[in-house]
């Protein structure tokens, strides 16, 4: 038996379940609300609690949706599917079964590629494939109430506002190695339905789940190990940090002699923890059987192509076009991609004639602290993109410099309008004049005595000190590239 020190080291791997509620206004198959945040239990019908003689029918929105998304996951779309019941007892189920799809989804073997940043290290692509794509309808939520000081709640209630709800679940294949790349995964999935508009991917509120099962093993060639599922997670940094402890934990288990255990297990994020929920299921133990009151599905190849002419251009293929046709780098491209709504923005104002890197400078920074502090959407901010186009256009030309575009973008974000106009009605235009500048600059030295002796004496450094006087007494307005040329040349003499 080889030491430790001649074992592979440990290898996790990791694969995810992301639930992503379908952005549809009814539910799957019924034609009550999807609204979030109502009082409880008032938006179901007699087909959402399995009343006797009731029938689902599907959600015609909810195929396309999930078509869609599919599409955009590179999946391989069904040409047949069908629905299957998965029997499970359990209060915020009110069939006592979930309508789902088992052996025959709606699509299969995909990939998308993700852009992995690790701390410390070299971002990198990695490719990460999916292994389906299945339409389900969600349970409801229970609700812990009451009060024991010893026992804590004292009763539970059940909200079937969510019951029926449309969710596509996506299962990736067990690609992924490391905490990061699992958040980063979840992360690009809930980009990509948001780019496509079919879920608003708001974690807080339910509408992307992630289930996480993470087993580990000695290295690469080694067999998987148990696998186990966390669930609770409702953010990126949950994920990563979730999977973490799991890996460390499984680790520190299997040396010290113990049994990894098929289980489910919750994220405790007050803790910083995963803690032991129940035994892990098996297919078997849900009784999958063809829903009776459902027919299959079947999507032909023109309606399929009919929607694919719909997708948008994706967040992967702009993040490739931005830094390969506009230069930028890849952390720009990242975080210009991250929403559409930027992204359209950006690219609104290139169109409109804006240098891609100065435009990508001025979103990424005051524009979007402005956006999120005032939780606009771009849409709806008054400084259009054509007008950030015109005042980057000003800085470009040498008309204004960086530090009057700043002084002026307040109020061009508040009431939006021309930046050009707002320079000359308040004559702020860059100074530009070669004789204006030497006679400022003659000026400031002539003042200034002792400090040019000290430059010439070797106390080079001074010359900070000359460009901040002149751009004081210009109000920011002497062009600061012929500026330090103009005092470079007097200041030597």
């Amino acid at each position: 038996m080889a030491d430790a020190a001649t074992q592979p080291a440990w290898e996790a791997v990791i694969g995810l379940e992301t639930h992503v509620q379908l952005g549809t206004d009814s539910k799957i198959f019924t034609a009550a609300s999807t609204t979030f945040g109502d009082d409880p239990n008032t938006h179901i019908d007699p087909v959402v609690c399995g009343l006797p003689g009731t029938l689902p029918v599907l959600n015609q929105k909810v195929l396309e949706y999930a078509v869609k998304a599919a599409m955009a996951l590179n999946l391989n779309i069904a040409e047949h599917s069908k629905f299957d019941r998965k029997q499970y007892f359990y209060p915020d189920l009110p069939k006592n079964y979930q309508i789902s799809q088992y052996d025959e989804p709606i699509a299969e073997e995909g990939w998308i590629e993700v852009e992995v940043a690790e701390k410390g290290k070299d971002t990198y692509l990695k490719t990460i494939g999916i292994e389906r794509l299945h339409m389900e309808e969600d349970a409801g939520k229970l609700v812990h109430a009451g009060s024991d000081r010893l026992a804590g709640s004292t009763h539970s209630l059940v909200d079937y506002n969510r019951a029926g709800v449309a969710l596509a679940e996506i299962v990736s294949k067990p690609d992924l190695r490391t905490g990061r790349e699992a958040a980063e995964y979840a992360s690009e999935i809930r980009r990509i339905m948001r780019y496509l508009g079919v879920s608003d991917g708001n974690m807080q509120e339910g509408s992307l789940r992630c289930d996480v099962n993470i087993s580990v093993r000695r290295g690469p060639d080694a067999p998987f190990g148990t696998k186990v599922e966390i669930k609770n997670m409702n953010s990126f940094s949950a994920i990563q940090k979730a999977c973490e402890y799991e890996i460390k934990r499984q680790v520190k288990a299997i040396e010290a002699g113990e049994t990894i255990m098929q289980e489910t297990r919750l994220w405790d994020e007050s803790k910083q923890l995963t803690k032991s929920m129940r035994s892990k299921e098996g297919a078997s133990d849900y009784r999958y059987f063809p829903d009776p009151d459902l027919g299959p599905i079947e999507v032909s190849a023109d309606q399929r192509e009919a929607w694919r002419e719909q997708l948008p251009e994706l967040p992967a293929a702009k993040r490739h076009r931005y830094a390969d046709q506009l230069g930028l780098s890849p952390y720009d491209a990242r975080v210009l991609t991250d929403e559409r709504q930027m992204a359209d923005y950006f690219e609104a104002a290139v169109v409109a004639g804006a240098d891609a890197k100065l435009s990508a400078n001025w979103i990424t920074g005051d524009i979007a602290a402005y956006v999120n502090s005032k939780r606009l959407s771009y849409t709806d901010l008054p400084f259009r993109p054509e007008q950030l186009a015109e005042m980057v256009q000003l800085i470009d030309g040498g008309k204004i410099s960086g530090k009057i575009a700043k002084d002026i973008l307040p109020d061009l974000l508040e009431k939006g309008g021309s930046p050009k106009a707002i320079v000359d009605e308040r004559g702020l235009g860059m100074i530009s004049d070669p004789a204006a500048i030497t006679a400022i600059v003659e000026e400031l030295l002539a003042a200034h005595p002792a400090e040019v002796e000290a430059f010439r004496g070797g106390k080079t450094k001074l010359q900070g000190f000359f460009v901040g006087q002149l751009m004081k007494k210009t109000g920011g307005k002497a062009d600061p590239k012929l500026a330090n040329q103009i005092l470079s040349k007097k200041l030597k003499g």
